[in-house]
């Protein structure tokens, strides 16, 4: 969650070729924040466009930028029998979709059921991944059951492990929120998120609807899986589609387009939760009077 340096010198409208430079001994907070007008992206805002607040006090951005920062963003497939129809379209245009992506962003693409599995490693060649996705939504050795919560909790592993150390970072799960969480909690993957500093975005398929809080469960170890709540936690998008062929480069259009923002840590007590809020500033708040900006809600500090 806390980065070790603060970009500098980087602003909206300044020349694109411009190289970001990286300062090292500056703690800083990263947060990734998508600006929607209904359904319309809201793009050409400025770094004073933002009104940012760490548990209620105000903080001023030391780094912003929007699209130039690179993009990690891992496919995780839920590959369960009940997807495969809109998974297979979706692989039929993956191509397509991934050049919604700029030349240098990576994707990666790692199935799931009941076990995960790294079936493409993060990669700039987006025809390659367009091409091993057939492959991958295909797999038949990853077991029965749907694990969403162990799934979003590799992945984020995934990222520690092999993801690059800069830019921003996104899992977009393609799930029909069908599942069971077993001994893993939703506060437990957000917190494996937020370290890593990943907003997970999902693809939700058919007439799952996100659990009204109510467990049916007697024991507290299992959970109605529930990746509404961990998108909303992180700062990342929903899209609801039973279009495959469609879906895919909505979601990567609205993940590419998200605008980055840090901040100087405050500090504090290791392990201390701490709020992020963000706002538009009055005059951008009179321009799209309706606009909804999606940022994670929290950080532990480190």
């Amino acid at each position: 969650m806390l980065l070790a340096g603060v970009f500098a010198g980087v602003a909206l409208g300044q020349d694109a070729t411009e190289t970001i430079t990286f300062r090292a001994g500056v703690a800083s907070v990263r947060v990734d924040a998508q600006v929607m007008d209904g359904q319309r992206i809201v793009s050409g805002l400025t770094r004073d466009d933002f009104l940012l607040y760490d548990n209620n006090q105000p903080v001023k951005a030391s780094y912003f930028d929007h699209e130039r920062e690179p993009l990690t963003v891992l496919l995780l497939l839920d590959v369960s029998g009940s997807m495969i129809k809109f998974l297979e379209q979706m692989s039929s245009t993956a191509r397509a979709a991934l050049k919604n992506l700029k030349p240098g962003d990576q994707v990666g693409v790692m199935p799931f059921a009941r076990h995960t599995k790294a079936a493409v490693d993060f990669t700039a060649a987006h025809d390659t991944v367009a091409a091993e996705l057939k492959t991958a939504i295909r797999d038949r050795t990853l077991g029965s059951g749907t694990q969403i919560n162990h799934a979003i909790r590799d992945a984020a592993k995934y990222f520690e492990e092999k993801a690059p150390v800069n830019g921003r970072r996104a899992v977009l799960i393609v799930t029909d929120n069908m599942g069971i969480n077993y001994q893993l909690g939703d506060a437990e993957v957000i917190q494996a998120l937020n370290d890593a500093n990943i907003v997970c975005n999902s693809i939700v398929v058919g007439r799952a609807r996100r659990p009204n809080g109510e467990s049916k469960f007697k024991n507290p170890e299992f959970s109605y899986a529930n990746v509404f709540d961990i998108a909303d936690a992180t700062g990342g998008d929903i899209l609801k589609s039973d279009r495959g062929d469609e879906a895919l480069g909505q979601i990567l259009e609205r993940i590419r387009s998200r605008f980055s923002l840090h901040y100087p840590t405050p500090g504090g007590e290791p392990g201390v939760q701490r709020s992020i809020r963000v706002e538009l500033s009055p005059a951008a708040k009179a321009k799209f009077p309706k606009a909804v900006i999606r940022h994670r809600k929290g950080y532990t500090v480190r």
